[in-house]
Parts: C-alpha cells; sequence; structure tokens
C-alpha cells in the first residue's frame, strides 16, 4: 500500500482507481483522504469500486471526495439478475504514465508485511505504455459502471476481452461472454511449451484444461510448483484446493502451503514469462469476473519474479503425498468435494461468508 499513497501523492493532472473491496476501517479512511487531497490540488480523481465487494461501505463514506470534485462509482449494483458478475480488477493510474495492479483491496488486513502481520500479497509498478493501455481499460470500466453489465452476459460475445501494449509486457483482459479469451488463450500457450511452471494462487481451482495441462507437464518431468495457502481467509477455498491434491501429487506436481499468513498474491511464472495482477488461478477469474493479467516477457522481470516465488518457498511446508494420505479421513474428503462444487460456482467472498456462517 505504501506504493500507492507514494503514487497518489505525486499524481499531478489524473488518477483512477478501481478495485473490488473498499473497506471502512483505518487502511481506508487513510487512502480516502490521499484521494480527497489529489483531487483538492487540482487532480482529476476518478474511483471505481466493486458494488457487492464493498457492500459494507457507509453511503456517505465517498461524499468528502466528491466535495473535493472526484468521481466515484460503483460496478455493477446489486441485482439479482447479475449478481454473479464482479469487478475484481484491481489498479491505479496516475497521469497515464505510473501504474500500479495487484491482488491487493483496500482494507487493514493488507497493511502488514505478511509474514508478521496482515495478508501476503503482491503488487507491481510500473511507467510508459502499459500504464496508458490500464487507464484506457479503466475508463471503458468506468463507463460500463453507468448500468452493468448486460443480463446474460455469459452468453454474450464480450466486449471486455482484450490484450493491449508490446508482446514484452501485455495487458491481459478478461470478463464474461463467449468469444476468444486473451488470457486463457496465452496461458494455455504459455502452458504448452513450458520448461518450468511456478503458481502462486489464493483461490486455486483451474479449469480442467489448465489441470490436465499442469499433470502432463509434471508426468514429463517439467518442474510445476504450486505455492498455495497454509492459512486462507476461505476455509472452503482450501478444502476445494486439498479435492485436487491426490492427483496433483501423484503426477509430481509439487504443493507448498505459504505458513506465515494468509496468503493473496497472484503470480504465475510460466517459462520465460511472468504474470502478475488480479486473477486468481480458478474459473470464476478465466470465465466470469472482470480481470486484468499483466504478461511480462522482461528477462529482469521474470528473474525477479521466481527470486520471489523462492523467498515464499522457505515460509512453506511442503505436502508430501504419504503423511497427506494418511491424514484424509471420509469426512474430510466429502467436505472437500462439496467444497470444490460451491467454490466452482461462488464467489470467494460469498463463500467466505457460508462458511463463518457455519463455523
Amino acid at each position: 500500500m505504501a506504493a500507492i499513497h507514494r503514487q497518489i501523492g505525486r499524481a499531478q493532472r489524473s488518477l483512477v482507481m478501481q478495485t473490488y473491496i473498499f473497506r471502512d476501517d483505518a487502511s481506508g479512511v487513510r487512502l480516502r483522504d490521499a484521494l480527497v487531497e489529489a483531487s483538492r490540488r487540482g487532480v482529476r480523481v476518478r474511483l471505481l469500486v466493486d458494488a457487492f465487494g464493498s457492500l459494507s461501505l457507509p453511503g456517505d463514506f465517498f461524499h468528502p471526495l466528491v466535495r473535493a470534485g472526484g468521481q466515484w462509482r460503483e460496478f455493477n449494483p446489486l441485482n439479482l439478475k447479475r449478481l454473479s458478475y464482479r469487478n475484481h480488477r484491481k489498479l491505479l493510474v496516475t497521469d497515464r504514465r505510473w501504474a500500479v495492479v495487484g491482488g491487493f483491496n483496500v482494507g487493514d488486513e493488507y497493511a502488514g508485511d505478511g509474514v508478521d502481520s496482515g495478508w501476503r500479497d503482491l503488487g507491481l509498478a510500473l511507467e510508459g505504455e502499459p500504464a496508458d493501455a490500464l487507464a484506457a481499460s479503466f475508463d471503458r470500466m468506468f463507463a460500463l459502471a453507468t448500468d452493468g453489465p448486460q443480463r446474460l452476459a455469459r452468453l454474450r460475445r464480450s466486449r471486455e476481452r482484450m490484450a493491449a501494449g508490446p508482446e514484452d509486457a501485455c495487458l491481459l483482459l478478461s470478463g464474461p461472454g463467449f468469444g476468444h479469451s486473451p488470457l486463457r488463450a496465452a496461458l494455455m500457450n504459455d502452458l504448452a511449451k513450458a520448461e518450468e511452471v511456478s503458481l502462486v494462487s489464493p483461490y486455486f481451482l483451474p479449469t480442467w484444461a489448465v489441470r490436465r495441462r499442469l499433470i502432463r507437464l509434471a508426468r514429463r518431468g517439467v518442474s510445476v510448483r504450486l505455492l498455495l495457502p497454509g492459512k486462507s481467509d476461505v476455509g472452503l477455498a482450501k478444502l476445494a484446493s486439498e479435492a485436487m491434491y491426490k492427483k496433483l501429487l501423484r503426477s509430481g506436481v509439487r504443493i507448498l502451503e505459504y505458513q506465515p499468513q494468509v496468503l493473496h498474491a497472484k503470480l504465475w511464472v510460466i517459462g520465460d514469462a511472468v504474470y502478475a495482477g488480479s486473477a486468481n488461478m480458478n474459473t470464476r477469474s478465466l470465465h466470469i469476473d472482470y480481470e486484468l493479467m499483466l504478461r511480462l516477457q522482461r528477462p529482469r522481470l521474470v528473474s525477479e519474479a521466481k527470486g520471489l516465488f523462492d523467498t515464499l518457498v522457505e515460509q512453506a511446508r511442503e505436502v508430501e503425498w504419504e503423511s497427506w494420505r494418511r491424514r484424509q479421513s471420509w469426512w474430510r474428503r466429502v467436505r472437500q468435494r462439496a467444497s470444490y462444487w460451491l467454490m466452482a460456482r461462488l464467489d470467494p467472498m460469498v463463500a467466505g461468508w457460508l462458511w463463518r456462517q457455519a463455523d
């Protein structure tokens, strides 16, 4: 969050920001006030939050921003006919030149270092052409927020699936609808030729095609490592992931569970490409929600991403097949399968609410 506050403080002409969750807590108030201050010094400030993700916000929370001249909108106001389509993208772009993307929302749980306190998350700061493409994607979503996605959006051709930018720093957008998905296409293409795969995902529920590709790679002798949460904010999500452990482990996939805090980072290192952004490695991110990922093929960044993955692994515990198998009771297997079925259909935030009610 420190990088976000620095960017807001430097903004001179324009600032756009979108997030899934914006909380009314110390972190949320501090960031809102930073946006207010930017607007007061003449920066054009526009903010987009998801209506469901930020459901707990008081109705007057952003009044200070509006009074200062800023704008804010809710994406897809709650409607039972369109409830499943959420804007899960997170970005900040200032002056259409500098940008920050990642998996973090706005709330106190993201304020720590992910080791001693707070969730472990990941952000990427960049400048130049990708920042302008990110700003353009925000413009389209800000306009779409006025009415929200069309009904039966998954049966319509998506207008918010696209790729933009140079090959070595390409912005990949996904959303509901049929037709070509640049994010899925790039992911499957990279997996087809990968000699090494390292994935970090807090909610790991990949499509059947992705899961099959990972298993085939591991059986062929390719190093496939999955860094998943040892602690999760959504217990159902962890159980759902465990439903796939048997086939993955027996195929040679290494599974490591991060121990210090809740893991919320999204990072995919596949061959000579690294992906960073808002998407989880699950069905919702690849088929339903509005997501963004940057695919980077810059050697220095790929090297840094591999180093970061190795650092996270040092704080993880590997899941060994024999010991894991011995711990599996019939009741836990039933819960894993039920969780898998639910998580394939529900937003993690909804699943988390159900988990807390049943706890």
